[in-house]
């Protein structure tokens, strides 16, 4: 019994600019929803302090404290977010320069090779050969002396 198989669809040239522009929209919109989400807590955080004041179940102090010790914790998880983001989006970048290298490298192949069907000299093996061409001309005019 003949099964069906799935084609998987490759991705062209629109497509994958399709996909990288929307991998670093995900990546901003994830940054931007955390420092939502740290910001939303320190605030209620806070206002649960105010409230605790109000009530007079911490002292002045107490409170400050506290504040200051959720602040320093939240900078800390900021900073290392930034850092985790900065590392990510430096290997994004090293992934994306040798792509486009390996891309670079395909194309010029595939240049070559059409040149070599059509019989036509590439810029180097014409320059190679204006370059002997002066030689023999040099040789040729010394001779003539």
């Amino acid at each position: 019994m003949p099964t069906k198989t799935k084609r998987r669809k490759t991705a062209g040239p629109r497509r994958a600019a399709r996909l990288t522009r929307t991998a670093g929209d995900r990546l901003r919109d994830t940054w931007y929803a955390t420092l939502s989400a740290l910001t939303s807590a320190e605030e209620n955080l806070e206002k649960q302090v105010r409230v605790l004041l109000k009530k007079n179940r911490i002292s002045t102090r107490d409170a400050a404290t506290m504040l200051k010790d959720v602040r320093s914790l939240i900078d800390r998880e900021r900073k290392k977010a930034v850092r985790e983001l900065e590392g990510r989006i430096s290997d994004l970048q090293t992934r994306l320069h040798k792509e486009r290298e390996a891309l670079s490298r395909m194309v010029d192949d595939a240049v070559q090779s059409t040149l070599a069907t059509f019989n036509i000299p590439s810029r180097r093996e014409v320059a190679e050969l204006t370059r002997k061409v002066t030689q023999l001309s040099r040789k040729i005019d010394a001779f003539k002396r």
